[in-house]
């Protein structure tokens, strides 16, 4: 394991109080794999940052539905979900020697929820499985600043209140926060990277342009509507990602935070998350439709759903892409964020590179 057994057990504890919104939890081991390739974004080339990815092991730059679900192994512990989830990846930079290291990942928690009024919960018809060949993105890797006021409640705003994450203090004498962009102190017990996907479809398209103009999200992101333009009710996912500070802490000690995502990004803005839809789609609008009677089940418990083969967590943790496209350092220490990723501190919106036209 990555973490000292004092984090692994709070982080267990965490796990163990967050879900009681939750209809049901997976949890994914530490990354599949982590390389500078983005199916969605950047589909058959090289992309501009590294990424870590969780999941389906037939993860590949040139994937598509039916490739991922003969996928040979999984890191997510339910056998049916093959689907993949990604997210940027943690680097601290060294304020002594400018170096960058990669921080430890602690493993993905995806949470899968029954939200707004289409659910049955709430009188409404119910919530549909994702489609074959569906994928979603959520927050925007260019960003850099906040842009909205609060409880606006636009389509944008919502995207832009649904990345926000928690500075954990525990057993520090320090009380922890939650925040956007990226906290101020050091997270003695953790850095808590959270997410809400897009909770309704527009019934039509399993991508567009942008990859996220096909989706939007409920009127009060957690609860509410669906827009008229996007009349299909989804479950609600949500990612949470437990990166472990502690090994660093001695170095920066009384000087500015020193972490930064992969996507050039210093300021936590530009966090954002990717899903790709690899589930047996049958299995999951089972699920959705008759796991929701019982205590356990309406607690979140994912080993209560009789649809479900959960796989062992030895057998997860075990689990690796078939192939890594791109081998390249990524370790550290290093003089560079692995790509083209000088570091933008905005407020202006980044400018993602390519090798092509890269400034340094």
């Amino acid at each position: 394991m990555l973490f000292k057994p004092s984090f692994a057990a709070i982080l267990a504890s965490l796990a163990s109080v967050e879900v009681a919104n939750a209809w049901f939890r997976i949890s994914c081991a530490p990354p599949l794999v982590q390389e500078r390739v983005d199916p969605i974004i950047s589909p058959g080339q090289i992309s501009q940052y590294l990424d870590s990815i969780h999941g389906g092991n037939n993860f590949s730059m040139n994937m598509t539905y039916n490739t991922l679900r003969q996928s040979t192994c999984t890191s997510c512990q339910v056998a049916q979900d093959l689907s993949n989830y990604w997210t940027p990846t943690l680097y601290f930079k060294d304020p002594t020697t400018g170096q960058f290291e990669k921080v430890p990942s602690g493993g993905l928690l995806v949470y899968y929820q029954n939200r707004g009024s289409a659910d049955v919960a709430n009188g409404g018809k119910g919530l549909t499985a994702f489609p074959a060949g569906f994928r979603m993105i959520t927050g925007d890797p260019k960003k850099r600043s906040k842009k909205y006021a609060e409880g606006l409640g636009t389509q944008a705003e919502l995207g832009e209140r649904a990345i926000k994450s928690s500075c954990l203090r525990y057993g520090s004498g320090n009380t922890g926060y939650d925040f956007y962009g990226f906290p101020t102190t050091d997270c003695e017990a953790g850095l808590i990277s959270r997410l809400q996907m897009p909770a309704c479809w527009d019934g039509k398209n399993l991508d567009s342009p942008d990859h996220k103009s096909h989706v939007a999200y409920l009127s009060q992101l957690d609860s509410g509507d669906c827009p008229s333009t996007h009349p299909v009710a989804l479950m609600k996912l949500s990612y949470q990602v437990t990166w472990d500070l502690t090994g660093f802490a001695s170095r920066w000690k009384g000087k500015p935070w020193p972490f930064v995502w992969s996507n050039s990004d210093p300021t936590g803005y530009g966090w954002h998350g990717e899903f790709f839809n690899g589930w047996d789609v049958p299995t999951l609008q089972n699920a959705i439709d008759h796991c929701n009677q019982t205590p356990n089940q309406l607690s979140g418990l994912v080993t209560a759903c009789p649809y479900f083969t959960i796989i062992p967590a030895s057998t997860t943790q075990a689990c690796r892409a078939k192939t890594t496209e791109v081998v390249e350092p990524i370790n550290g220490p290093m003089a560079k964020l692995p790509g083209c990723n000088p570091l933008q501190y905005g407020p202006a919106d980044a400018t993602l590179y390519s090798t092509a036209n890269c400034p340094i």
